[in-house]
């Protein structure tokens, strides 16, 4: 069978492959992308977008609790889990076909299969039908990562669950046990400890959302444990016995070691890239730790391979592997974009309060060795978010005392998700404090509130 060729083959659909696949054919390159599961990926499929919609759905049942709140009324309220979940796998499904829609309207050659890399320039596809044999002067890895598994710890989906498991939960756990409090599993937590059920987070970390600025977790703890969640820091789970229905947790903290007792347990301890049985070592691609090695770039040492998003290494983020994925295909097509610069995207996590970031915290800012001026501004101050019921929060800013160069933003807080792009932005133009100070927000907005979180960095606050 002769093989087909194309400028660039891409492997793997989810948000680095297909935007890869479709910016490579908008500039004018014959594009080809294999996707083993399905179009969209982890993202669409079990990640970003459906933790979002039953996020959504846990969000609506905690204000309806708080109806009376608002001069409304709201009896019987209820939840039906399944509808919960039915809504969550539409919303994914409606995204993943608009996937297929965006690739063939693009027209970009879709190949179902697993992929593996024969040779430099080549790619070999395990479909239904048979093999493909494909060729590409350029050939970009997107093949994503899945969640860590640790001795001992493996899901069984019925009492150990990993994401997927919990996205489609067989039964609503009463008594929860979530080991890991990065984005994963605080929004779980999050999720199931609004809708009722018991929860307990185990972080091996001194603190929760351990990536983020100190003060911006230690406020966010604050929320989850008056929302009534157990957080245990500085905690590992070292066994779990699995029971008829229950399953008995050791608890290291300290020199101790204590047992409780759980009928489900998320493990969210971080993620393993897929780099198996793509034959890399073969072609000489460097790993380490699960991920391959690049340059700023995304150039894997081999000419011709590239490789973005998860695989690639943190942070792992939806949005730097569409990001990374823009960038190679224009390198390919002979423009010179400029590399991804980590500390330039924004993280956001989906819990309640939400939280978001983007640069330096402030403790890395000093071990930088930066001069630094820290600006903060609570919720309660900002008369948008009194009105909304959302008084719990604030907004920190941090810049350079010497050039008033905006070294980070994080915020914890109603609807910070989507104010943090302000400071990306500011960020991504190079702005100052002067910039900021000068920029009239709208009123009422909950953005001003990044305006005065900037004004107290220099002490000129307004409302605080």
């Amino acid at each position: 069978m002769a093989e087909k060729q194309f400028d660039v083959i891409v492997i793997g659909a989810g948000p680095g492959g297909y935007v890869a696949a479709i910016r490579a054919a908008q500039l004018g390159l014959k594009a080809a992308v294999v996707e083993r599961e399905h179009l969209g990926g982890i993202c669409l499929n079990w990640g970003c977008i459906p933790t979002k919609a039953m996020l959504r759905s846990s969000e609506v049942f905690h204000l309806m609790h708080r109806a009376k709140e608002f001069g409304l009324k709201a009896d019987g309220i209820g939840y039906d889990l399944n509808a919960v979940v039915k809504r969550s796998r539409d919303v994914a499904k409606q995204l993943s076909g608009g996937v297929g829609h965006l690739l063939k309207k693009n027209k970009v050659t879709v190949i179902m299969g697993e992929a593996t890399l024969p040779a430099k320039g080549k790619v070999s596809v395990k479909t239904d039908k048979g093999t493909e044999e494909l060729a590409a002067k350029h050939i970009i890895l997107a093949t994503g990562a899945r969640a860590r598994e640790l001795p001992g710890l493996e899901a069984d989906g019925d009492l150990v669950w990993t994401y997927k498991h919990a996205l489609q939960p067989p039964r609503m756990p009463k008594k929860l046990l979530v080991i890991g409090s990065g984005a994963i599993g605080i929004e779980f937590a999050s999720f199931y400890n609004t809708l009722g059920c018991d929860t307990t987070v185990v972080e091996v970390m001194d603190r929760v959302l351990p990536v983020e600025d100190a003060e911006i977790s230690a406020f966010a703890k604050k929320s989850f444990v008056k929302q009534g969640m157990k957080i245990m820091e500085k905690a590992m789970v070292k066994q779990l016995d699995r029971g008829k229905g229950k399953v008995t947790a050791h608890i290291e903290t300290g020199d101790k070691v204590e047992k409780q007792e759980f009928d489900t347990v998320i493990s969210a301890v971080g993620i393993v890239g897929n780099v198996e049985g793509l034959n890399l070592e073969g072609l000489g691609v460097k790993v380490d730790r699960t991920h391959v090695v690049t340059d700023e770039y995304c150039r894997t040492g081999v000419d011709g391979l590239y490789a973005i998003g998860d695989i690639a290494g943190a942070p792992w983020l939806a949005h730097k592997a569409s990001h990374e994925g823009v960038m190679v295909a224009e390198m390919i097509a002979g423009g010179h974009p400029h590399p991804v610069k980590p500390e330039s995207i924004a993280g956001c996590t989906y819990c309640h309060p939400q939280v978001a970031s983007v640069g330096y915290t402030e403790a890395k800012a000093k071990e930088l060795g930066y001069d630094i001026k820290v600006g903060h501004f609570p919720f309660i101050g900002n008369g948008k978010a009194i009105a909304l019921g959302e008084q719990e929060g604030m907004i920190k800013t941090v810049f350079d005392a010497k050039t008033g160069e905006l070294l980070g933003a994080h915020m914890v807080g109603a609807e910070v998700t989507e104010l943090i792009q302000g400071y990306v932005v500011g960020r991504q133009l190079e702005t100052t404090e002067e910039d900021l100070m000068n920029t009239v927000f709208p009123h009422p907005t909950l953005s001003e509130m990044m305006h005065e979180a900037v004004l107290d960095a220099y002490g000129r606050a307004i409302h605080f």
